[in-house]
């Protein structure tokens, strides 16, 4: 069922939102060459309990992961995009790391993503990761009220395509407010004019993330990283997202 929020709620979970953005991009500023993939993730669990906010990973089970999840972020690295588990790894200069991560405030969630390079920067990740951030804004762009689901998938997709990047289908956007993941899902690409209506008051989080060479993906033995089937690198970017009368509103914006 999709229920449809009021603008209270809504602004209840801009206040998650806005904690969301702000910590994603401390985060960002505490990755650096050298810095230990624990070391982001324990700064992170600080945070969220000196604000009082829930994660929403923590003990999740979804069917398809080795449960339950036992951290307040997922750390992806290079050819992991989604669910990377913190782990014992010093971040090498080079990297690329998404970092995602969804929490709650007073019963109100929401769910943002990032990736960047961590010290010198390959033009090539850089471009990538460029594609997902303008796929990104053109699928929030095409959340406006009275358009339809396939709008926002199409916009995505057609983004992905014009840099040249394929686009897996397993895993996309959702609707997100009360809880961390409700309906409907967001694929990633997909036809304009299609799917649901998009009324004010539905909030989802858009988020394409795309690998350099493949739209195919594998799993690693933990039972949550996903990785390129072929080892190439990967992005990922998300927002949170409000339908509003006066068109879509980003509730995870960073500083």
């Amino acid at each position: 069922m999709i229920e449809l929020k009021s603008s209270e709620e809504i602004g209840r979970m801009a206040v998650a939102g806005q904690f969301v953005g702000e910590l994603l991009a401390e985060l960002r500023g505490v990755a650096a060459v050298g810095v230990n993939l624990l070391d982001i993730e324990h700064h992170a669990r600080r945070r969220i309990k000196e604000r009082g906010a829930e994660s929403c990973y923590w003990d999740y089970a979804p069917s398809f992961g080795r449960g339950p999840f036992r951290n307040v972020l997922c750390l992806s690295v290079n050819d992991a995009v989604l669910h990377g588990l913190p782990h014992d790894y010093v971040l090498r200069d080079g990297d690329l790391l998404s970092i995602d991560m969804a929490l709650g405030i007073d019963g109100w969630n929401a769910d943002s993503a990032l990736s960047f390079v961590v010290g010198t920067p390959d033009p090539e990740d850089l471009k990538l990761i460029e594609a997902t951030e303008v796929a990104l804004a053109a699928g929030v762009a095409a959340a406006q009220p009275g358009g339809r689901l396939g709008d926002i998938s199409a916009a995505i997709g057609d983004v992905a395509q014009s840099y040249g990047y394929g686009v897996n289908s397993e895993f996309g956007g959702h609707g997100i407010g009360r809880t961390m993941h409700e309906a409907p899902h967001i694929a990633n690409s997909g036809r304009p004019g299609r799917g649901m209506t998009l009324h004010p008051g539905l909030t989802v989080a858009i988020e394409p993330w795309l690998c350099r060479s493949t739209d195919k993906i594998r799993y690693d033995e933990d039972g949550w990283t996903i990785r390129s089937a072929d080892g190439s690198r990967t992005a990922h970017s998300e927002h949170t997202v409000a339908v509003t009368a006066a068109g879509p509103r980003i509730l995870t914006g960073r500083p």
